[in-house]
């Protein structure tokens, strides 16, 4: 370019198309402007500007591993950087767990250049991150929703051809910078399907009625799910107040590591799941941990116990069996899985949820958060179960720790087949039998009969 010529590197300079130096710099160690890749050799460089671009693919962000790596790697662009100096992201976000998403977080300013002008509820979502001059020229006039906002680059054929070729939610994705639908569709299991209620002592709810109006979302619970997403109370609660079917307890056992001793209770009445209890405990297979959960199958009346046997091959089970036996004596089983992780948790809970079939405690969503407030906070939310539940997607290692998913699948996977009870139908059967015993009952203090005194030939009448 004519106006670019001053900047040739001279005789002498360096002048590889990966490092050069420009014309008027002055002799120095390090070349004037250097390319290099996210996991190349920076560390001992120095710079005034680093623009990081399309740090973000599909190949180094497809799971969460991935994206932890790829979050720690930019963070030595601020070593690397001189006093004053300036560091520029150019990208498109992948998903809502983005490295571009925690950029705000560590004092960037954010803008979205979307390619056509968005309308209010795309502005909406972008927020302040939307670049102040699309909306002058939308406030003005100058622009219209959904004209190019570059068409020298991208006229609004093109885009119609690009959208037809990348289709809706890729569209929306590459090219409107809108992860909404993108999040929607790689993340199955949303929070806002559960009902989320106080459920006290030892009795349940016959019918719990679902409804997402605004008017019934808990607004004093911290939620951690994505955009939008939110926890529901039930829109109404139908029958009496009784005892539970059957109460399952599942555990997850981990070794001192990283990992925590993951449990969930499930409970079931009338083909409805009840989360009473979830959490995790550290210390692997000490004692502490060992009689800790002997103490939640007491408190919730337990009947059956699941242990997760791929760790330790059955191990578990028979050091946990000592304490279970003296606190609470109930049945042991252990269970084993060779379905990818991913695949059989969203099997198995995105039916019962998309049914809001599945009930929590009240209690539960604040020990879940509650009970990781002594981890740093960028680690403390991966091992919270509502976190897990609405980021984890079909693709292989996409969480970096699921074990309170994990549980929670394996107790819910017990109940499934006792679920093909309809409801209502369920509630109906109970008040008959408490009606036929109620006119038993009448008829022997109306007669004054005893059945068990009554001849062989007596004419019973129901």
């Amino acid at each position: 370019m004519p106006i670019l010529q001053h900047l040739k590197p001279r005789d002498g300079q360096r002048d590889s198309k990966v490092s050069f130096d420009v014309g008027p710099a002055p002799p120095a160690h390090a070349p004037s402007v250097k390319s290099v890749g996210l996991l190349g050799q920076m560390t001992g460089s120095r710079a005034d500007v680093i623009v990081c671009d399309d740090g973000e693919s599909l190949n180094n962000s497809q799971t969460q591993t991935m994206r932890d790596k790829l979050s720690e790697v930019i963070k030595e662009f601020e070593a690397i950087i001189k006093p004053g100096g300036r560091v520029l992201y150019l990208g498109t976000p992948q998903s809502e767990s983005s490295i571009y998403a925690l950029l705000p977080g560590r004092g960037y300013t954010s803008r979205v250049w979307p390619a056509r002008y968005p309308g209010p509820r795309q502005a909406k979502i972008f927020g302040d991150m939307l670049a102040p001059k699309l909306l002058t020229d939308l406030e003005s006039g100058q622009a219209s929703v959904g004209d190019p906002t570059d068409p020298e680059r991208f006229d609004d054929e093109d885009l119609l051809e690009r959208e037809a070729s990348y289709g809706k939610t890729g569209f929306q994705l590459q090219f409107q910078l809108d992860q909404s639908l993108s999040d929607a569709n790689k993340f199955p299991l949303a929070l806002s399907d559960l009902c989320v209620m106080n459920l006290p002592g030892d009795l349940l709810p016959e019918k719990v009625v679902w409804a997402s109006s605004p008017d019934l979302a808990h607004t004093d619970l911290h939620c951690v799910g994505m955009s939008g997403d939110r926890f529901y109370r039930p829109m109404a609660i139908q029958g009496d107040w009784i005892k539970p079917q059957g109460s399952v307890l599942s555990i997850d056992p981990a070794g001192r590591g990283k990992d925590e001793t993951a449990f969930a209770v499930v409970k079931m009445l009338n083909s409805q799941l009840f989360l009473t209890r979830a959490g995790g405990f550290q210390g692997g297979y000490s004692d502490n941990v060992l009689q800790s959960l002997a103490d939640v199958a007491k408190e919730e009346k337990v009947n059956y116990i699941i242990v997760e046997s791929n760790f330790g091959d059955g191990m578990f089970e028979k050091l946990l069996t000592p304490f279970i036996g003296k606190t609470h004596p109930c049945t042991i089983e252990g269970v084993r899985h060779s379905v990818q992780k991913e695949r059989r948790i969203i099997d198995c809970c995105e039916p019962v949820m998309n049914q809001h079939r599945l009930i929590v405690d009240r209690k539960v969503v604040e020990q879940d958060v509650a009970s990781t407030k002594s981890l740093p906070p960028e680690q403390a939310v991966r091992y919270q179960l509502f976190y897990q539940m609405s980021r984890i997607t079909r693709e292989k290692g996409s969480l970096a720790h699921d074990d309170r998913l994990d549980v929670l699948s394996i107790a819910v996977n017990y109940w499934v087949e006792q679920m093909a009870r309809d409801v209502d139908q369920a509630v109906m059967d109970r008040h008959d039998d408490l009606r036929n015993e109620e006119i038993e009952r009448f008829m022997d203090n109306c007669l004054g009969l005893d059945k068990s005194k009554q001849p062989p030939n007596w004419i019973s009448y129901p």
